[in-house]
């Protein structure tokens, strides 16, 4: 029992110590470019976080993976959610699109940790942009907050326009993104796809750790088959029973805010067991932890028991915000290689029938 304290107690003194420290920092180097005018480039590769065009953490694959079959077939658009998290640079509003150090969280974080899930049969863009900082999220200040959103929608915009007059050519579209970008994602679809020509070429969006309520799009169902197209997968995840004060008003105020199970790939009660759960990538990117967690849509939320994984009897936290994408990481990516898929298939079908 005391070897076991001790071994506790340094493993402690180890998190502790992660802790103090910052793994992003080494990596500030490498963003030195500087905006003239405060305002992102799009022609120019330093403001993409990813890019097919240079090699970036987006291109990693979990060495478990790499012997997967790969491919090119489609493009990603993903949008990055929040990195600007420091309360004392609230101020701003906005993050600066050239800070070097948000750049590099960004890179290090999400775009290895949450983007490399789509790459399997895509080519990934990921638009830096000025995002909005998270305290707009929780201030009380609801105009300036939507305007600090407004501002970064715009470079959003900017850059999925940029992308579509120069390297799209016609390719199928995956959507793809978390919290702050699952939000722009949504006003993507609202304003270039729904009901517009551009509808025709996307396989599928992601839109996760973000509401999507029934009536936001009327035109783009909900995904409700593993296989199924031109749809719209979302989900926020909890533990079991947990509802935050914020869901407890959407539900009080009847906002049928739609999910997907990201292991079903349906929208039903049905619980789904961690056993289908083909694995998550969490912080140590080459490992790939099965089991993980559980699935189960209810309330608005998709629900899972404590997730399991080495130390996660440490996890104390009940809203796994963080862990949208990664505790479902390989359900993810095999299920994007399904949808694109398809979406060649039936394209290959419908010319073939005239």
């Amino acid at each position: 029992m005391t070897r076991f304290l001790f071994i506790l107690i340094g493993f402690l003194a180890i998190l502790s110590i992660s802790a103090c420290s910052d793994r992003y920092k080494p990596f500030r180097s490498n963003y030195t470019f500087k905006s003239e005018n405060g305002a992102p480039d799009y022609t120019n590769l330093n403001y993409w976080a990813a890019h097919p065009g240079k090699i970036d953490p987006s291109d990693s694959v979990p060495a478990p993976l790499r012997k997967d079959p790969r491919d090119t077939v489609a493009d990603v658009f993903f949008v990055h959610p929040t990195t600007f998290t420091k309360k004392e640079d609230f101020s701003r509003s906005n993050a600066a699109i050239d800070d070097d150090y948000i750049n590099a969280k960004t890179d290090y974080s999400t775009i290895l940790l949450q983007a490399s899930a789509f790459n399997q049969y895509g080519r990934v863009f990921a638009p830096r942009y000025r995002q909005a900082h998270i305290g707009n999220f929780y201030s009380a200040d609801s105009v300036a907050a939507s305007r600090a959103l407004a501002l970064a929608y715009q470079d959003v915009r900017s850059a999925f326009i940029y992308y579509l007059e120069h390297y799209n050519q016609g390719r199928p579209i995956v959507l793809a993104s978390h919290s702050q970008g699952a939000l722009h994602t949504i006003w993507l679809l609202k304003e270039f796809f729904e009901n517009k020509p551009l509808q025709k070429q996307l396989v599928a969006a992601y839109v996760v750790g973000w509401p999507l309520q029934q009536k936001t799009l009327t035109q783009i169902p909900i995904c409700k088959t593993p296989e199924q197209t031109g749809c719209v997968c979302s989900w926020r995840t909890f533990k079991q029973d947990y509802l935050t004060p914020g869901v407890k008003k959407e539900n009080e105020r009847g906002d049928a805010v739609q999910v997907t199970n990201p292991i079903s790939w349906n929208t039903d009660t049905t619980f789904i067991s961690r056993k289908n759960n083909k694995g998550a990538v969490l912080t140590r990117f080459n490992r790939i932890f099965p089991k993980p967690a559980d699935a189960q849509i209810n309330s608005g939320v998709l629900f899972t028991k404590k997730p399991q994984f080495p130390w996660s009897f440490l996890y104390k936290t009940s809203n796994y915000h963080i862990g949208d994408i990664n505790l479902y990481y390989v359900n993810i990516r095999e299920n994007v290689a399904t949808r694109i898929q398809h979406f060649q298939n039936n394209k290959t079908q419908s010319q073939a029938s005239h």
